[in-house]
């Protein structure tokens, strides 16, 4: 049977699977188990085995189940890697952002694209693959709060790790218009909490103004961010092919004549080398123990300046010999390689020896934007995907 015969049912199943994630308000720092046990049911009913990882109130939790090769086999394992979170939705959608609408043959709904289309592919071919004489395992990977700096990842990383898991192939389902991405920086997210002494505002100087201190600690940030341009590493892959420094908000105070004795800044780094993230923390915190925190605590003792980290996510590397890469390479006939300025959970993987790559339906263009769409060509496209690779490792 050819397999323009097969897309059809297996793409409805899709579109429908597709439809339930979408129902699912799995944003960011909520509650995901629905959606787990969702996906979980599906699988166990195909014979997958499973486990789950959580946070400390199991609010939010992570899924790895796999369908076992029916024979032993040393072959590399095929992990199929996506989060189940999505970004906030304002009030100016055309539609319900958490039913998926269909329109012009496309998705339309909140994380169709980034990532639950990806997802929704691999759910709709598993059973396919269970139906199959696999050559060797293959592994669902789902996970919570990757778009706040892969809070969950790790979690199931750590567990991978302690079950001594530490080959493979990864492919990360994020959106690049089925094209492969096999490196980006790393991207660290920061919270940094400034505590000053509150006071009337006709007399600034009894008091320690928070908001003040923040802004003198923005500017050496910036200051910071100048210096990281003229450090560009040799023969960079990236645009720009430098570190970057972004504060994304900064919020205190309670009115304009009350010294603010709060506020907070949320900034983030993104590292084209570790040592650069190394550079910026080390002299950051240092210009607060040697620089501001003495003149506020000269004031006010009880003063403080606490830098949170949101997470650290790690640089997506670039090999020369990647088996991942080889692998989308020949199942898409696409030999082209690229890198993208966001970043994903490929480079957790990839530190515990896991051949890992990004390769995934959607475009990064609709990723995080009001009316999420994904295209039905996209979906069909990453189904063909793994219709391909199902040939490829069927004994």
């Amino acid at each position: 049977m050819s397999t323009e015969n097969n897309l059809d049912p297996i793409f409805k199943n899709s579109l429908k699977i597709l439809s339930d994630l979408i129902a699912f308000k799995t944003i960011s720092g909520e509650n995901n188990n629905s959606l787990i046990n969702y996906c979980n049911e599906i699988l166990n009913k195909l014979g997958a085995t499973s486990f789950k990882t959580y946070d400390d109130e199991k609010k939010r939790v992570n899924l790895f189940a796999t369908l076992k090769a029916k024979n032993s086999s040393k072959k590399k394992p095929i992990i199929f890697s996506g989060h189940t979170d999505v970004v906030p939705v304002s009030k100016d959608w055309n539609t319900d952002p958490f039913i998926a609408t269909i329109k012009d043959e496309k998705v339309f709904g909140r994380g169709t694209c980034d990532m639950k289309g990806f997802i929704a592919c691999t759910l709709a071919y598993a059973p396919i693959f269970s139906k199959t004489n696999l050559d060797r395992d293959i592994h669902f990977s789902f996970t919570f709060d990757e778009e706040t700096a892969c809070q969950g990842a790790p979690l199931l990383i750590n567990e991978l790790k302690r079950k001594g898991m530490n080959s493979g192939i990864c492919i990360v389902g994020e959106p690049t218009s089925m094209k492969i991405i096999d490196a980006h920086k790393g991207c660290y997210e920061y919270t940094t909490y400034f505590k000053g002494l509150a006071g009337h505002g006709s007399a600034p100087d009894k008091g320690i103004n928070a908001v003040e201190y923040a802004v003198k600690y923005i500017s050496k940030l910036i200051e910071l961010r100048e210096i990281l341009k003229t450090k560009v590493p040799k023969n960079s892959i990236f645009d720009p092919p430098y570190t970057t420094i972004q504060i994304g908000g900064i919020s205190g105070g309670i009115a304009r004549n009350v010294i603010a004795d709060r506020c907070q800044v949320d900034w983030e780094m993104r590292p084209v080398i570790k040592k650069d993230g190394e550079f910026v923390n080390k002299n950051i915190d240092a210009y607060v123990k040697d620089n501001l925190l003495p003149k506020m605590k000269k004031v006010y003792p009880k003063a403080n300046i606490q830098k949170e980290i949101i997470g650290e996510i790690i640089g997506f590397t670039k090999e020369e010999k990647s088996d991942a890469v080889n692998l989308i390479c020949n199942l898409t006939g696409d030999n082209s390689r690229e890198t993208v300025a966001f970043g994903t959970e490929a480079g957790l993987f990839q530190e515990i020896g896991i051949s890992t790559v990004v390769c995934g339906p959607g475009s990064v263009k609709q990723a995080h934007t009001i009316d999420e769409y994904v295209s039905f060509d996209q979906l069909k496209l990453c189904l063909k995907m793994l219709i391909d690779l199902k040939e490829k490792i069927t004994n």
